[in-house]
């Protein structure tokens, strides 16, 4: 992971707080919600256009105000490229439209971060490099990357860009592990052995792209926790044993293999509890030994030949 931070100015924390639902608690619990985050040095905060139709950046932006917090103390990312049930758009006019969206509803200036959030297939590089050329030069956004991308698709649109692609989102987790499952299976006929990644995880530690797990505690495409669900009982078993060896939820020690691996990963915490975001911190600081690290990775249900 760049630990030179965004653009040199705040370092990359581990655990980045994910604002997805966070117009759904209220502005008093996101008030305190980002204050105490803050306070802990959780400061890079995750958005995203669509988030609540853009209430959650609303509400951020009110707790961000009544927290007294200066815009400088924080990290802003937010997403966009979706349009909600009809189509992913890359165009210039689009993604220009969409940051002045952002930018109001999040009562900035400027974004230290843009990712694009889901590939379109019909994205020209060219037109996209020059969408992030005039954010960056107006001043409106600091730095770019992508989501949910495999690494042709990132060669692709960097071939547009003068901007650096420096951040990839994507789903990963003890339970949702194909971006390693790959390599460890690799020339084999076994399910894990399917390459939907495409070497994600090795590409952008090659190109110094810091990589970001979303939905860590969720399995599927969201369907939920699997931390505690009885349908993923050895994982769960070995989960509190690890945990009890140094201090750690499962939550946590969720966080602590996520942040093992040599890649730098940051883990996104939707939570909107404070208490928990900080228990998630403790995990993703605290350092699990190589063999608890493979563990985990097999009583989640994966394999090693």
């Amino acid at each position: 992971m760049n630990n030179n931070g965004i653009q040199g100015r705040l370092p990359l924390p581990r655990v980045i707080v994910g604002c997805m639902r966070l117009a759904s608690g209220g502005i008093e619990n996101a008030t305190r919600l980002v204050s105490q985050a803050v306070e802990n040095g959780l400061n890079f905060f995750d958005h995203a256009d669509i988030y609540g139709g853009g209430e959650s950046e609303k509400t951020f932006a009110k707790a961000i105000k009544n927290a007294k917090i200066s815009r400088d103390k924080v990290v802003l990312q937010s997403k966009c490229g979706i349009v909600p049930g009809v189509m992913y758009d890359f165009s210039k006019e689009h993604i220009v439209r969409s940051v002045e969206g952002i930018l109001s509803r999040l009562d900035t200036d400027r974004l230290d971060v843009l990712l694009l959030h889901r590939p379109d297939a019909l994205m020209q590089p060219e037109e996209v490099g020059e969408a992030f050329t005039s954010l960056y030069e107006s001043g409106k956004v600091g730095t770019f990357g992508v989501s949910n991308m495999n690494p042709m698709q990132m060669q692709l649109l960097q071939s547009g860009l003068k901007n650096k692609i420096e951040f990839d989102q994507i789903q990963f987790s003890p339970v949702h592990a194909g971006a390693v499952s790959s390599g460890f299976e690799v020339n084999m006929e076994t399910v894990g052995a399917a390459d939907r990644s495409g070497g994600v995880i090795e590409y952008c530690r090659l190109k110094g792209i810091t990589l970001q797990a979303w939905s860590p505690f969720q399995y599927g495409f969201i369907k939920g926790a699997y931390i505690g669900n009885p349908s993923f009982a050895a994982l769960n078993t070995v989960l509190d044993e690890v945990g009890k060896k140094y201090g750690l939820s499962a939550s946590a020690t969720v966080a602590a293999w996520i942040a093992r691996h040599p890649a730098g990963i940051q883990t996104v915490c939707g939570s909107t509890n404070a208490d928990r975001l900080l228990d998630v911190k403790k995990g993703a600081e605290t350092v699990i030994s190589r063999e608890d690290w493979y563990r985990i990775y097999t009583a989640a249900g994966n394999i090693l030949p």
